[in-house]
């Protein structure tokens, strides 16, 4: 059920790694600028500025190839703890307005202004201070996006980036989702949109046609999902206790491993990094499911994952996950540049006894 009393804005940082660091080094600005790993490291790009985004830069691109694009390009390794320190200025604002708030990154959030009574109790008006405030307060531009739920107010603030701000107010929900392309819906990957093409289906004015039943039928539990999406609905509520879902411990390789027994070569290690993080949060959460995530050297990737049944073994068993491995690895039998491993998990503690994750946890960077 739509609840259009809401008022939801999506808060997004323009470019906020590149942003924080042009902000400390002035003499970067006009320059093509990406913060990521180095190119002789294999490294990726973890985001850019707009000038670096005119050659075709993006996110996860190795830098390598990123330097291809634009020889000029200025590569800064990340420096985690100052966007920390930015990102909690930055939360400050937000919370002036309200204590319902859903971090979705340092660089994003949802706020449910629906009870603020600042700003007269406009959201639009609401949205257009905090923007001034974070910029009086970290000196690096927000976009906003203002709506009635959660999906379309993270839509909107992608809507005039960067230093944007726009507005669907609960009239206007129509005509702004019809023509929207479907795969600008959340969920909708390539796989996903290839299927949607192949039934015809461009927009959300197209996904219309079809009735819930169909749309069950054909994409399961995600076809109601598709079909609320596709007439702007969306229930979910801003949450502020935010939960891990999944805990997992990545490398990419120098060099890439060749074969299988390389692969094997490299387990040991990663298992014992994620023992290492499982057992600070074991007291909270069970392991369900156990995995292993491929990334090949063409960047096709997959992941392998299977339910936790330990019959005595280990939780951590080499050859387990080695199993995984190899069935994982025969999907392609390529030469393997990123290698993971992870727990999906199950929290233990009751709903009314769950608490908010650190917004500032640990993030595991490798390049």
């Amino acid at each position: 059920m739509q609840n259009s009393e809401r008022k939801i804005i999506h808060v997004d940082c323009d470019c906020f790694y590149a942003s924080v660091e042009i902000r400390e080094n002035p003499d970067l600005r006009g320059h093509p600028v990406a913060v990521g790993g180095m190119p002789d490291r294999r490294g990726v790009i973890a985001t850019c500025n707009y000038e670096a985004r005119a050659f075709g830069i993006h996110s996860a691109m190795a830098s390598a190839y990123a330097c291809k694009l634009c020889p000029d390009l200025i590569i800064i390794k990340p420096h985690f703890d100052l966007y920390k320190t930015v990102s909690r200025d930055i939360h400050r604002v937000f919370a002036d307005y309200t204590d319902i708030i859903e971090p979705l990154s340092l660089d994003e959030a949802y706020l449910d202004v629906s009870n603020c009574q600042k700003c007269h109790g406009s959201a639009t008006l609401i949205a257009r201070e905090i923007r001034v405030k974070v910029k009086e307060a970290s000196q690096i531009t927000v976009s906003a996006g203002v709506a009635p739920n959660k999906f379309l107010a993270k839509i909107a603030s992608d809507w005039n980036k960067p230093d944007g701000l726009c507005i669907v107010t609960p009239d206007q929900i129509d005509q702004f989702v019809r023509p929207l392309p479907v795969r600008k819906l959340h969920g909708v990957g390539k796989a996903t949109a290839a299927r949607l093409q192949r039934m015809g289906v461009k927009t959300c004015e197209d996904l219309r046609r079809f009735s819930l039943a169909d749309m069950n039928q054909h994409f399961g539990s995600f076809g109601g999902r598709l079909y609320e999406m596709a007439r702007g609905l969306d229930p979910r509520p801003v949450e502020t206790n935010r939960r891990r879902k999944s805990i997992s411990v990545e490398n990419t390789y120098d060099n890439d491993l060749p074969d299988i027994g390389a692969v094997s070569q490299q387990l040991p290690a990663l298992l014992n990094e994620l023992q290492a993080h499982y057992e600070k949060i074991s007291k909270e959460y069970a392991v369900s499911k156990r995995f292993v995530k491929i990334k090949f050297s063409d960047f096709t990737q997959t992941t392998l994952e299977k339910s936790c049944i330990l019959n005595g073994s280990s939780l951590y068993a080499p050859d387990y996950f080695m199993g995984l491995a190899v069935r994982a690895w025969k999907r392609a039998e390529k030469p393997v540049r990123l290698l993971g491993v992870g727990f999906r998990l199950h929290d233990l503690k009751p709903p009314k006894y769950q608490t908010q994750l650190e917004l500032f946890e640990k993030q595991y960077y490798s390049c």
